[in-house]
């Protein structure tokens, strides 16, 4: 599934709709350079579930959980390089409490792919300063 969106609140509406095939345990790995959108896919996914805290990027914490009809879990890998280092932060713990876990910079650790059952993935593409190309595949997805 492919979307352009011209604006960011054009990714946080289609982040809402894919947000509508969402089920506790699923796993969205995202994927895209700094700034492509990530963080503002993740926006509107918290608000399709009802998620009243501010979605802000997990860089320094790795993990910001927000509490909504399911529990969000909204990972930043970036500091992250390899399984070992993931299972060390305790990720793993994650995996049965009961909510969606949101990932960004997925691709920093390529076994991850492997260990998630119920994986989404989402792929967003600079365009333009305002435009993205964003491609869903994974679970439900095709």
């Amino acid at each position: 599934m492919e979307f352009i969106a011209n604006s960011e609140t054009e990714t946080r509406e289609f982040a809402k709709t894919i947000a509508q095939r969402l089920q506790i345990g699923d796993a969205v790995l995202f994927k895209g350079e700094m700034g492509a959108g990530k963080t503002a896919f993740t926006r509107g996914v918290a608000s399709y579930f009802g998620c009243e805290n501010e979605v802000s990027s997990p860089t320094f914490a790795l993990v910001n959980e927000y509490r909504g009809k399911i529990p969000l879990f909204h990972f930043d890998l970036y500091r992250i390089s390899s399984f070992d280092d993931l299972y060390a932060t305790g990720f793993f713990d994650y995996l049965d409490c009961g909510g969606i876990m949101l990932i960004e910079w997925s691709e920093n650790v390529p076994e991850l792919c492997e260990e998630l059952e119920s994986a989404v993935y989402v792929t967003i593409e600079k365009l333009s300063e305002n435009s993205r190309k964003i491609t869903v595949s994974g679970k439900n997805f095709g």
